[in-house]
């Protein structure tokens, strides 16, 4: 054979060799990755712990999630924040909301950090797929929003509620536009419905790959708008047994479980049920589920103190059921080990066999991966939740630190709820070293997560990443009075104050537009929008108010320690623009009209692009 022909069959001979074991090689790693468990975590919005029929609620329809009990393992004593962005920032981080700078729903600190590693994070890391639907609340601008933080696939309202401040214009839950990958685009349907069948499409799409799916329906949350067949099933109840506000909650939980429903199917229909990690939990206590006015009562909280912002049970702890077959978590089982939402991440990871994201910082939670395998590790562990809702947060305000069944309640009450689930019997005098002890852990807490209190979060102006930029008076940093966070305010033209925390990215000219409406509405400045009526949108719980015409006649802005500027508001006018020469460097932006009276009020809608 000539040297040439060997040489040829030498390289021929080589190349199936190589490329058969880099073949191998992918095969093998195609198998791990396949044989990794996919993640499916259902979060509800103001869902609390007795707003489903298996933890003793004999109203509402919950079968499926129901259902789902009987086969999962339930942390029967798990706490979250009591209100909607400071649950998700834990949950997301495995960190402290207070360190996160999470501690309000709205007026500047409800973004996550920019040094923030989250659970979507995690799993691109690790090469899954991950997908986002329903609720963020972590932010609506680049660097915040989910897209920026490790989700591939998002369809997400805006704020923290369809109809709110940064939500797209005039929706009202049915067949609305919401952010697809941050582009508004309009869907068909209950938001609901559409949130679980995004989240389907994207596990169809995805079924041969492992995938995160992170489906947090906006729903419960008010306001209470739910298809007309929904709330008939409960409309006919006594109003000494449901209020009317609390037979529309309850329709739309049970539009949830169908929903819940047709998820576990379609994942049994396309064979990936038992390798996915299926969690249902929700964000917060109750928000219409339980009322107790002037000692009438309706509804159910399941013997508990307080709702949603409340520092008792009822307003943090809540459900968390979770079930995998493949992992040998499919038998109902209880589990009363004190956990919280930021032990989730940390959770996953190990379940997943993954690690933590690329620079996370120091975790708060905990891995309950031996607590499911039967190993109680963290028997005395504490924990800290709190409600601040507040510009600057404060020490002891609306807080509970936690230790198995003890609560110490603001620094001074203590309660015992194996024997006082109601929280009712103060007995803080009987057990002062408990009480010392607790409040020692509070104090090395509250060092810790207020180390960056001070730290302002920056909207980045003139970024490539998003230009132009919208800012509204959701995220205004303002006096401790709440800004105008929904679009029912908007049209009633709520009075707000403040300013935005704004990094200019780069010196350059700049176009800064004051509206008094959003720019998808193309509304004058000075006009009277027309009401949207409950028979136009069968399901609405009210009517939508008309937009009050707040006559303004100029508009100002200022770039702190930069240049202030006004114009004048002429007849027809959309918005009050301004073109400006702007420095790099942090900076606060405050943005006015103002009306005949000489009366200010916070531009509700401002967009600012780099020239």
């Amino acid at each position: 054979m000539c040297s040439k022909v060997k040489s040829t069959l030498f390289v021929i001979l080589s190349f199936i060799f190589v490329t058969g074991c880099s073949d191998k090689k992918q095969l093998k790693k195609d198998k791990e990755e396949k044989s990794k468990p996919n993640v499916i975590l259902v979060i509800t919005d103001d869902q609390g712990y007795g707003d489903l029929g298996v933890h003793g609620n004999k109203i509402i329809k919950t079968p499926n999630i129901d259902s789902f009990y009987t086969e999962s393992a339930h942390l029967t004593n798990f706490h979250v924040g009591p209100t909607c962005a400071p649950t998700r920032s834990g949950l997301m981080t495995g960190r402290y909301a207070n360190s996160t700078g999470v501690w309000h729903t709205v007026g500047g600190w409800s973004l996550l950090r920019e040094n923030e590693k989250t659970l979507a994070d995690m799993f691109t890391e690790a090469g899954y797929k991950t997908g986002g639907f329903g609720k963020w609340h972590l932010g609506d601008n680049y660097p915040f929003r989910p897209e920026d933080r490790g989700f591939q696939e998002t369809v997400m309202h805006g704020g923290g509620g369809v109809q709110q401040t940064p939500d797209y214009w005039n929706n009202t839950y049915f067949n609305d536009t919401y952010f697809h990958n941050g582009k508004p685009e309009k869907y068909e349907g209950y938001c609901t419905d559409v949130f679980f069948d995004e989240a389907i499409k994207f596990i169809q799409t995805n079924k041969d790959k492992p995938f995160f799916c992170y489906l947090a329906p906006n729903a419960p949350h008010g306001p209470y708008n739910v298809p007309t067949s929904y709330y008939d099933l409960y409309k006919d109840l006594d109003d000494s047994i449901l209020a009317d506000t609390q037979k529309r909650f309850y329709g739309m939980i049970t539009n949830i479980d169908d929903n819940f429903g047709k998820l576990r199917a379609k994942l049994k229909e396309l064979e990936i049920a038992d390798n996915t990690i299926l969690i249902f939990m929700t964000d917060n206590g109750t928000s219409a589920g339980y009322k107790n006015k002037n000692g009438k009562v309706t509804g159910f909280n399941s013997g508990m103190r307080g709702t949603k912002g409340s520092e008792f049970d009822g307003g943090h702890r809540v459900p968390f059921f979770i079930y995998w077959k493949d992992g040998e978590i499919s038998t109902s089982k209880d589990i009363n080990t004190l956990t919280a939402q930021i032990d989730i991440l940390p959770t996953l990871a190990e379940l997943c066999g993954i690690a933590l994201p690329k620079d996370h910082l120091a975790l708060n939670g905990k891995s309950i991966v031996p607590i499911l395998m039967g190993k109680d590790t963290l028997q005395n562990r504490m924990l800290v939740t709190d409600s601040q809702r507040i510009q600057n947060p404060e020490k002891w305000k609306k807080s509970a630190v936690m230790q198995a069944n003890w609560r110490l309640v603001n620094g001074k009450e203590l309660y015992n709820i194996e024997n006082d689930q109601g929280q009712e019997n103060d007995i803080a005098s009987k057990n002062p070293q408990k009480v010392d002890a607790m409040k020692a852990f509070y104090e090395e807490w509250w060092t810790e997560v207020s180390k960056d209190f001070n730290e302002e979060i920056y909207f980045q102006i003139g970024s490539k990443k998003e230009n132009p930029i919208t800012l509204t008076a959701h995220d205004v940093h303002g006096p401790e009075t709440m800004q105008p966070w929904n679009q029912i305010q908007i049209r009633e033209g709520k009075s707000g104050a403040g300013y935005w925390s704004v990094n200019i990215v780069e010196d350059g000219n700049y176009k800064v537009s004051l509206r008094r409406y959003p720019i998808e509405s193309n509304l004058a400045i000075n006009v009277t929008t027309p009401k949207i009526s409950i028979a136009d949108v069968p399901g609405l719980e009210k009517e939508i108010p008309a937009g009050k015409n707040l006559e303004y006649t100029k508009a100002n802005i200022t770039f702190e320690n930069q240049i202030t500027t006004e114009t004048s508001i002429e007849e027809g006018d959309t918005s009050a623009v301004f073109n400006v020469s702007l420095k790099a460097g942090k900076t606060k932006l405050s943005a006015n009209f103002i009306d005949a009276q000489n009366q200010p009020n916070v531009a509700y809608y401002v967009y600012i692009k780099k020239i």
